[in-house]
């Protein structure tokens, strides 16, 4: 197959700290590559990948992620080359609108990786008879029953760059994620000071509004035994992931995936967690983890944390979140929808 992957334009592929979806378009380029497709990754200048990279902007940087006009820019670019492909797989939020206005031309498939609401809905409800939606969880799936999708795909992670740890971990606690109230950083710096840990925070503040949350809601909420390490590279996020006693994810909102939960896991580390969104898809509750709604039993939780196997978050990892699993399951998709219209 000649397949386009269009990343998002804000963040260099592969990413260097943050940016979740530009490390999963990175792992499906190279393995659609290495299973012998010719793909083109239409990334921001500084994207590397074993894919052909056109670059139609430089990156935007994640202080601009929603700026209509690179992403405007960046999409159209792209699509200007659709009759190239066979079939087009698409991240960004406008690309599925040109996608949906072309007459004939290659198939679309458009991963879901935003949470659902009634602006979203109504927009997807316009394209999902053209456009092949596909979501990365049953819990996104969920929250909008009303559409059409093609499949519903986890998101993977290459294993081999998150070894695991099976032996002694140091008594700290791990946070990463962003600064805002449903991400809720400042009831993980509650939640680690009521179970008398030190936690350390990897937390994003980039924009202006997560940087007003971080001063007024965490900053202030921080002891002299917890650090803030900002945005940090992949080497040393490992690093902290198979040191750490537990991973500390009290999300507020149905998260459609988490790719960090998984990350832990595949670290040895158990994820201890708020039963919201995805994480009751990523946790096996009492198995790689624990998933309780009250800060109480988190509490009690990671007490309990040592009790966990890192075997058994490294094998869950393994047999449902592997890139090499992600991979297939979209090649999969891609063989069938190319297969009906060549049946049609």
């Amino acid at each position: 197959m000649r397949i386009a992957e269009i990343a998002p334009p804000w963040i260099q592929v592969p990413p260097e700290g943050y940016g979740g979806i530009e490390l999963v378009v990175d792992l499906l380029a190279h393995g659609f590559e290495a299973r012998g497709h010719d793909v083109t990754l239409f990334a921001p200048e500084g994207s590397r990948s074993a894919a052909e990279v056109v670059s139609p902007l430089p990156a935007a940087g994640s202080d601009s992620i929603g700026d209509r006009w690179h992403e405007a820019y960046h999409a159209v670019s792209a699509y200007q080359h659709a009759e190239d492909f066979d079939l087009i797989h698409d991240h960004t939020f406008l690309g599925p609108a040109l996608a949906q206005m072309r007459d004939g031309g290659p198939i679309t498939v458009h991963t879901l990786h935003g949470p659902w609401d009634d602006e979203s809905s109504a927009y997807y409800g316009l394209l999902d008879e053209r456009v092949h939606l596909v979501a990365i969880s049953e819990t996104q799936r969920r929250g909008n029953p009303d559409i059409r999708y093609a499949a519903t795909i986890a998101n993977g992670i290459d294993i081999e760059r998150y070894p695991l740890n099976e032996g002694k971990r140091e008594n700290f606690l791990v946070y990463i994620g962003r600064a805002n109230e449903d991400k809720a950083p400042e009831v993980a710096v509650e939640l680690a000071h009521r179970a008398g840990l030190p936690l350390k925070l990897v937390v994003k503040y980039a924009e202006p509004a997560e940087q007003r949350y971080w001063e007024e809601e965490v900053l202030p909420r921080l002891s002299a035994d917890d650090e803030a390490l900002g945005e940090i590279g992949h080497d040393e996020k490992v690093a902290l992931l198979q040191r750490g006693r537990a991973f500390i994810f009290p999300i507020r909102w149905e998260e459609p995936f988490g790719l960090v939960m998984v990350e832990a896991l595949a670290c040895g580390m158990p994820v201890v967690a708020t039963p919201c969104g995805a994480a009751r898809e990523i946790v096996a509750d009492g198995l790689t983890g624990f998933l309780r709604p009250e800060l109480d039993d988190l509490v009690t939780c990671i007490e309990r944390a040592g009790t966990i196997s890192p075997l058994a978050c490294r094998t869950r990892v393994e047999e449902h979140f592997s890139a090499e699993t992600m991979v297939d399951r979209y090649l999969h998709l891609f063989h069938a929808l190319l297969g009906d219209r060549t049946d049609g």
